[in-house]
């Protein structure tokens, strides 16, 4: 046993249970141990108590793949894992991180002999069934090693995982994916609700949102999943308009100015998720005052 899994959610657990299918004994811990001893219990894995008894319980050299939160979360991982890891240990960073913290993280790994890999997992909750799109940077050496659980966790061995480059090349390629995923998301919004609102016309959102998933031109799982809800539920009328962004938006943003390379759509999808999350309600207040200042407009008071 040579493969330890470090953080146990939504991700992590359905990552693991996959490789139990797949035939994969692995040591696993998270911090309520409660959850590694259950997700052992079901799986046939090794449960640990902390980093320690993880690191005791692989045979060197080990891999260690860290599904935590990015930033302080993982980097507190590694700074109380690398005193543990042993020169030719492997460690793969699968959080959804900023690809500029890979260079610094894979650097300090080397200082011990450790090799560093950064691992963009796109799949959700539904990878568990269908498989894990992995993207990854790192050596070749490091790639071959991890080659037998990349196809474990793939929708097929030959497909749904590429080594990608160098170290930061995997999280650097997630993160544009998710800027598209953005993108994507507003556009089907944007769509959707320019039919339920189109009078005279009383629209089946649920029938069309299933008409479109059969031949065409913009069928895909995210319309899967949206003519899922439209049949439960049409007018989501229980649901609040708010829309979060958890880190990714904003770097394929910052990267786009960074490199000149216009991005306008995925901006602006996650300028939309500002606007949902009552950012934009100062500067539409302010929008109002002007107006009432050079028209003499009504203002709506709250």
């Amino acid at each position: 046993m040579e493969f330890g899994m470090v953080g146990l959610g939504r991700m992590g657990g359905n990552m693991a249970r996959r490789l139990a299918r797949q035939g994969k004994r692995i040591a696993v811990t998270n911090r309520s141990f409660e959850v590694a001893e259950a997700l052992a219990a079901e799986t046939g894995h090794t449960a640990c108590k902390d980093y320690a008894a993880l690191v005791a319980a692989l045979d060197a050299p080990r891999i260690v793949w860290l599904m935590l939160p990015s930033g302080a979360p993982t980097e507190a991982a590694l700074d109380a894992l690398l005193p543990l890891l042993s020169p030719g240990d492997l460690v793969v960073d699968g959080a959804n991180g900023h690809y500029v913290d890979d260079a610094p993280r894979a650097a300090r790994c080397a200082e011990r002999g450790v090799d560093f890999v950064d691992a963009g997992v796109s799949g959700g909750v539904w990878g568990l069934e269908n498989g894990y799109c992995i993207m990854f940077g790192g050596s070749e050496s490091a790639a071959a090693r991890l080659q037998p659980y990349m196809e474990a966790l793939a929708p097929t061995p030959a497909t749904g995982w590429l080594h990608t480059g160098p170290v930061g090349s995997g999280h650097y390629t997630k993160m544009v994916h998710n800027g598209i995923e953005y993108a994507m998301m507003q556009a089907f919004a944007e769509g959707f609700a320019l039919m339920k609102d189109k009078p005279g016309f009383n629209l089946d959102t649920a029938k069309i949102s299933e008409l479109w998933r059969h031949g065409s031109v913009v069928r895909s799982w995210l319309l899967d999943l949206t003519a899922d809800f439209l049949a439960k539920d049409q007018a989501l009328d229980a649901i609040e308009p708010f829309v979060s962004d958890s880190g990714e938006g904003r770097w394929t943003a910052l990267a786009s100015i960074e490199q000149g390379i216009p991005t306008p759509v995925m901006t602006l999808a996650l300028m939309s998720r500002f606007d949902s999350q009552g950012r934009a309600d100062y500067g539409n207040k302010m929008l109002a005052m002007m107006r009432k200042g050079f028209g003499g407009h009504a203002v709506k008071e709250g």
